[in-house]
């Protein structure tokens, strides 16, 4: 049987525990939805709450979580910080699952 042979790319084993460290901040459906909602719009808690329908605590507890991956940035204007998502592979692994769709 004549199998064609796909060149892949193997990854060492940094790169797959810094993956994996990104994917395991992503597999919750609550901060998953706050990283696609940042994609389309940089806001703040109180709009995160609103539109996601999600408690302010849990908001700013992954946001937490999602900072601490580098994945979301928070930069202030006046009183309120406002957040972005910051991690270029996270905003293709987003477009890769919305293609996906």
């Amino acid at each position: 049987m004549n199998e064609a042979k796909v060149s892949v790319k193997t990854l060492s084993l940094g790169e797959c525990t810094q993956h994996a460290e990104l994917l395991k901040a992503l597999a919750n459906p609550t901060r998953l939805s706050i990283v696609n909602h940042l994609l389309a719009n940089k806001c703040n808690v109180i709009a995160i709450e609103t539109t996601l329908g999600v408690k302010q605590s849990n908001v700013s507890r992954h946001l937490f979580v999602l900072k601490s991956a580098g994945i979301v940035e928070g930069k202030r204007e006046g009183n309120e910080i406002y957040y972005e998502v910051i991690n270029q592979k996270v905003i293709k692994l987003v477009e890769l699952l919305v293609a996906l769709k």
